[in-house]
């Protein structure tokens, strides 16, 4: 017998919040870090981090790509916002992929994509930390 996948049903709880959910959605001007990644599948994510006391006191996201990619991002954001620096770069593509329960095998790439993204925030961030005044030019 071969059933119809019913995405509303099939799905976790946590895979629907994470997929609808647009909490972090937005540009943040000046952010303390930034970063963009886009893959092979061409779905683009671009973070934007805020610190206070060595933490994410703020962060938000762009996407341009799938419903996957947008819950992978959400997902992401919910696991570092309020987290230490350090703590965020703890974060992986499998904390991602367990965390939404039912992303198709096939969009686990979306996690990674998210990862790398934030990755490339943390890490101009601490370029920024190291040297501040970099912080107001932008490098491509």
């Amino acid at each position: 017998m071969n059933t119809k996948f019913d995405f509303f049903n099939d799905h976790s709880e946590q895979y629907l919040e994470m997929a609808f959910c647009a909490d972090y959605m937005e540009t943040l001007h000046n952010p303390d870090g930034h970063g963009k990644n886009t893959g092979d599948c061409g779905d683009t994510v671009e973070v934007f981090l805020c610190t206070a006391n060595e933490r994410i006191s703020d962060l938000s996201f762009r996407i341009e790509g799938c419903i996957n990619t947008r819950a992978c991002a959400n997902t992401m954001a919910r696991m570092i916002e309020g987290k230490t620096i350090t703590e965020a770069w703890g974060i992986t593509p499998q904390d991602i992929i367990q965390y939404l329960e039912t992303l198709p095998a096939e969009s686990h790439h979306c996690a990674e994509l998210a990862c790398g993204a934030l990755y490339r925030a943390l890490a101009d961030l601490r370029r920024n930390i190291r040297d501040p005044w970099k912080k107001n030019y932008i490098f491509k």
